[in-house]
């Protein structure tokens, strides 16, 4: 494409939302000239359908339940008052309470005020809160974050530790909608061990982000929490940000929330135009769905050229794999949908994968993430006439072109900043975005069935565990072998579980496990230490 066909392009499909400083460029995506007259009937009833979950209709049959998450930006548009109240008393209580804690009326058992907070999550009730922390957190907040999203010790340890003597002015946040989520509750359990080691009242540093009569919340009132705050059946994990499971840890590191929400708003309200031209969440779906063929066969790398994006790609992860990667669609049709998401940042992606992204395997779509503000205060020129952002700016622009030359496409957007009201825009868009996909390919972007099927398998493991404990005492010092342990244990056919199980308890003392090396990896006898 010769350059005046390429600004030609450009000017044709960019989509301009100066009221919020937002531009959407799909030029580079190859749509066809006709996409919006052939795709209308399409477009026409994915936004039906998502004027119909506005409405409060049931979106989620495998629950029944409503999925509500864009009332929490727009309370007066939803399906009854007591929601509306519910969700603004929440946004209410979240910045009262942060405020008491920020000016030392909410303190710490032994210490004047809290200066940091431990959120203790996973999946959507991690990566939203991470994304906005370290995309937003300033130097002088006026409380430091951290976060446990795993049920790993090691990972718990490593958090624990460099919080190290600071534990007694920090506030842990507990976020699960159930309680019963294994990586939250143990890493609740772990914590509160760490407060009991350094003679602190675990609940008087501890506040609950929860479902109403769920474990956690009966677990908090029972040990004394400072405070709880809701988790509706009607935001699910992935796009709960902009509920409490985000807005309570953005308040505490005080972060303009308000700000956030009102960006969301915008966003929103440019999503509702029935004209897809005029729908940057439209041409988004659009854009990813003519690059994969409607069937997902092109990854979303995500390329944010600015620092405080990097865990942007984390976070859409689970918002686009979660929603979209589905095996059925809404018929009952097997049709293996979804889009994979990775990616990096700007210029880092420079040195690591670009090579392959234009010479390799023609299997991507790219998104890049233009921030026009370079920094706060002035800039410093690292050569005559030249700043570390101009640098910045040309590696996006010619990673770009280098891209659009190998006939590799990308979209890109661009905003003016990285402010609480440009990150809440953001979050709205992709979850419009992903919406809008989803009834393209006619698939449940708000269930997760594969999700609840890992649950239950790594249930059925910790089962197997319990009974390869029994029989090893049953057995004694005699032991035995993966293969004769699992058969004891009733479990022939899980023998290679098995043998994993007994390799990882016998490589941790603490269990109380023995191995006593055999010819072959698989002939080791495992025994009770006596």
């Amino acid at each position: 494409m010769i350059p005046s066909e390429s600004w030609d392009r450009y000017r044709a499909w960019l989509y301009d939302a100066p009221e919020l400083g937002f531009r959407l460029d799909v030029s580079r995506m190859d749509l066809p000239a006709d996409v919006f007259r052939t795709m209308e009937a399409s477009v026409a009833r994915a936004l039906d359908a998502m004027a119909a979950l506005e409405a409060g209709a049931v979106a989620n049959p495998d629950e029944k339940r409503r999925v509500g998450h864009y009332w929490l930006r727009a309370p007066e548009l939803s399906p009854s008052p007591e929601i509306a109240d519910a969700i603004r008393r929440t946004l209410a209580k979240v910045l009262h309470f942060s405020g008491k804690v920020h000016e030392g009326q909410v303190r710490p058992q032994r210490a004047d005020r809290f200066s940091r907070f431990l959120a203790i999550g996973i999946g959507g009730s991690a990566l939203g809160p991470e994304f906005v922390a370290d995309a937003l957190g300033t130097h002088d907040a006026p409380m430091s974050p951290h976060f446990l999203d795993n049920t790993d010790p090691d990972g718990i340890d490593r958090v624990l530790a460099g919080i190290g003597k600071e534990l007694d002015r920090t506030l842990v946040v507990v976020i699960s909608k159930s309680g019963g989520t294994p990586e939250t509750r143990n890493g609740m359990i772990e914590t509160a061990a760490a407060y009991a080691a350094r003679g602190l009242d675990f609940g008087r540093h501890a506040v609950a982000v929860t479902g109403e009569g769920s474990a956690l919340e009966r677990y908090a009132v029972q040990h004394g929490f400072l405070e709880r705050f809701p988790m509706w059946d009607w935001v699910g994990g992935r796009t709960s940000e902009l509920s409490a499971v985000g807005l309570l840890p953005a308040a505490l590191q005080g972060i303009d929330v308000r700000a956030m929400l009102a960006g969301a708003a915008a966003m929103d309200g440019l999503t509702r135009s029935r004209q897809a031209a005029k729908n940057p969440a439209a041409l988004l779906a659009l854009a990813w769905h003519h690059a994969g063929g409607g069937k997902g066969t092109k990854d979303m790398v995500v390329l944010p050229y600015k620092d405080r994006l990097l865990l942007f790609s984390r976070y859409l992860q689970q918002l686009v794999m979660e929603s979209l990667g589905k095996e059925k669609d809404l018929d009952g049709k097997v049709v293996h949908q979804g889009i994979a998401v990775y990616g990096n940042k700007g210029s880092t992606d420079q040195h690591a994968y670009v090579q392959q992204l234009r010479d390799g395997v023609a299997n991507f779509f790219v998104t890049f993430v233009e921030v026009l503000k370079d920094r706060e205060g002035e800039g410093l020129e690292v050569e005559p006439g030249v700043t570390s952002g101009d640098y910045l700016a040309g590696f996006l622009l010619g990673t770009r072109r280098a891209l659009h030359e190998s006939g590799r496409p990308s979209l890109t957007l661009t905003i003016p900043d990285v402010s609480p009201r440009s990150v809440g825009a953001l979050v709205a868009l992709f979850e419009r975005a992903v919406g809008f996909y989803a009834s393209l390919v006619n698939v449940n972007a708000y269930h997760q069935p594969g999700v609840e099927a890992g649950k239950k398998a790594a249930a059925a493991v910790l089962d197997l565990q319990r009974k390869l404990f029994e029989a090893l005492r049953d057995r004694g010092p005699e032991g035995g072998t993966a293969e004769e342990l699992a058969a004891a244990a009733g479990a022939p056919d899980e023998t290679e579980t098995a043998f994993h199980l007994l390799e990882r308890l016998a490589a941790n003392p603490s269990r109380g496990i023995v191995r006593v090396p055999g010819p072959a990896p698989f002939d080791a006898i495992y025994r009770v230490r006596s």
